[in-house]
């Protein structure tokens, strides 16, 4: 199951946020905000903020354990620039954008309690097969 949460209007350049956004993407929870907090850049608070509530999404929604969560995908994507002008000589204006971002972030379930099943599984027909050839055959 995903579970997503949505920062909108970030106020930093997308550019300076997918930075950091590629530091984490594909890791635990647990590493994610370790690398979050061990991190030197502005843009990782919002993506704490994002990552928080992502988690906390995931557990009051729909019932997930945080341990079992990773970060599915990151997504940083362009918000709506705010035009703004810089006064130059001789009644010039110098025009620049200040940028934000929208931040996605999307948590997923690990595989493992498939894995296991499945190992499980596999003992157990294991187990059956040697049980009823040792039944079946002669001594």
């Amino acid at each position: 199951m995903e579970v997503r949460a949505l920062a909108k209007s970030v106020r930093m350049s997308p550019r300076k946020v997918r930075l950091i956004a590629d530091a984490i993407r594909q890791l635990s929870i647990e590493e994610a905000f370790q690398v979050l907090q061990a991190t030197q850049n502005r843009a990782a608070g919002p993506l704490e903020k994002v990552l928080q509530s992502a988690i906390a999404n995931a557990t009051t929604n729909n019932n997930l354990d945080k341990n079992n969560l990773i970060i599915a995908s990151i997504m940083v994507n362009e918000g709506q620039a705010l035009k703004r002008f810089h006064p130059s000589s001789r009644g010039r204006v110098h025009p620049y954008k200040k940028k934000s971002s929208h931040v996605t972030i999307i948590l997923k379930e690990k595989l493992v309690k498939a894995a296991v099943l499945k190992a499980d599984k596999a003992d157990e027909t294991k187990f059956i097969k040697a049980k009823t050839t040792k039944k079946g055959g002669k001594k």
